[in-house]
């Protein structure tokens, strides 16, 4: 009896099968017994509970920071609440009074064909700074001196209060002659508001050391600017698409690397062909246009040539060409027709005793020839007397008398 009354009891006589589970657990004894009541009570106050918390209705916060779209009419209304709720709160100054959620959404309303946003932010924060009392004023400090600082009063809550009050009523005075001109008819008499003292407290900040060398962005600085941001979203929505399959992100940086190093690659190879020396000789004999290519005879006459013309830095310039293109025909070294007078020089010996000769040739020639220097007749009387000691081997005693005769038959 007893363990068909907890049966009962728990439930256990609506169905065969749970029935004999409640049986089983009634036989195991009195805890079990005390577990499946604890369970049971839990379970139907569960079931109480939940549709008394569904009931409960929840507070819904107003849209304080929200706007609205509001005829001319409920703008004036709007605006009319809101010098009555700053007049009030300018008296009480508490909690209730001052709430910044009495200020109600901003309002979009018509004007001159548009929808115009005006929005009451300002007194928000002014209503939530109205709740406590105004501060008193600081005092003036004073300085080593003894003399007093003066600084700028900052306008107290009441002030600006009354500010507000001013502000709203200046709204509404607006609203009413717009009202009246549209329903006139008469369009062109819409006043609009002038802001006088704030044009001129903008004119006074304007005039100050700190904007006296700004000027207006250039053609260039905008341009500039507007592919900074145009790259700035590109990357932003490259890393938002990375976000999203991150193959995209690694594609793109691979591949920003394989092209700098591409265009490394291409820029090394065009570098170095265009700076590449060439030391070997040429396949087929002397390069079509080396020294060597042209007698060494024919440069010597044309320096004598120039030399009578008066032209002392063409003669000096055919002098050091003759004692290249005699040194480079008994195959001093190979024929090249891109080599520069240093390169001549690192290929002579040192222990050549024309290695002397040929340094003080070319730096005679270079100081003329490229560094621009005026070349007089003792000039190229030395640069002569030099080549003229290369192309005999080495051998200084040979004289202008010589020089003709080399000239003449070549037997140097």
């Amino acid at each position: 009896m007893k363990s068909g009354r907890r049966l009962t009891e728990c439930g256990c006589n609506f169905a065969p099968r749970r029935g004999a589970d409640c049986a089983r657990r009634a036989a195991a004894g009195p805890v079990a017994a005390l577990q499946s009541l604890y369970w049971c009570v839990a379970l139907a106050a569960l079931l109480l509970v939940t549709p008394a918390r569904a009931d409960v209705p929840r507070p819904v916060a107003p849209a304080a920071g929200r706007w609205r779209d509001a005829s001319l009419d409920e703008y004036r209304k709007h605006l009319m609440t809101l010098t009555t709720l700053v007049d009030a709160c300018a008296k009480a100054r508490d909690l209730k009074t001052c709430d910044p959620l009495l200020v109600g959404p901003d309002d979009r309303i018509p004007l001159n064909g548009e929808r115009r946003l005006v929005r009451y932010g300002w007194l928000r924060v002014l209503f939530s700074k109205a709740e406590e009392a105004d501060e008193p004023a600081p005092r003036s400090a004073h300085d080593a001196k003894g003399q007093t600082s003066r600084t700028a009063a900052q306008p107290t809550t009441s002030q600006l209060l009354q500010d507000a009050e001013k502000r709203l009523a200046g709204d509404l005075a607006l609203v009413d002659a717009f009202s009246s001109a549209v329903s006139a008819h008469n369009p062109q008499h819409i006043p609009t508001p002038q802001h006088v003292q704030e044009h001129e407290t903008m004119r006074q900040v304007l005039a100050g050391r700190d904007f006296r060398n700004v000027m207006a962005p250039s053609m260039r600085e905008a341009a500039t600017e507007k592919l900074g941001n145009w790259l700035n979203r590109l990357f932003e929505s490259a890393s938002q698409l990375r976000a999203r399959s991150a193959w995209v992100g690694r594609a793109i940086v691979w591949g920003f690397i394989l092209a700098i190093c591409v265009g490394l690659a291409w820029g090394l190879l065009q570098l170095e062909r265009r700076w590449r020396v060439r030391l070997v000789p040429e396949a087929g004999g002397s390069a079509a246009r080396a020294a060597s290519a042209r007698d060494w005879q024919l440069w010597l006459r044309d320096a004598q040539a120039a030399a009578a013309a008066g032209n002392f830095r063409e003669a000096v310039h055919f002098v050091y060409w003759a004692a290249i293109a005699r040194l480079e025909s008994q195959r001093l070294w190979p024929a090249d027709r891109a080599r520069t007078p240093r390169e001549y020089l690192a290929l002579v010996a040192s222990a050549d005793p024309r290695k002397a000769g040929l340094v003080r040739l070319t730096a005679s020639f270079e100081r003329i020839w490229y560094g621009g220097r005026a070349a007089g007749e003792n000039d190229y009387r030395q640069a002569e007397q030099l080549a003229i000691t290369l192309i005999a081997g080495g051998k200084a005693s040979l004289t202008g008398a010589g020089v003709a005769q080399a000239v003449e038959g070549g037997s140097v």
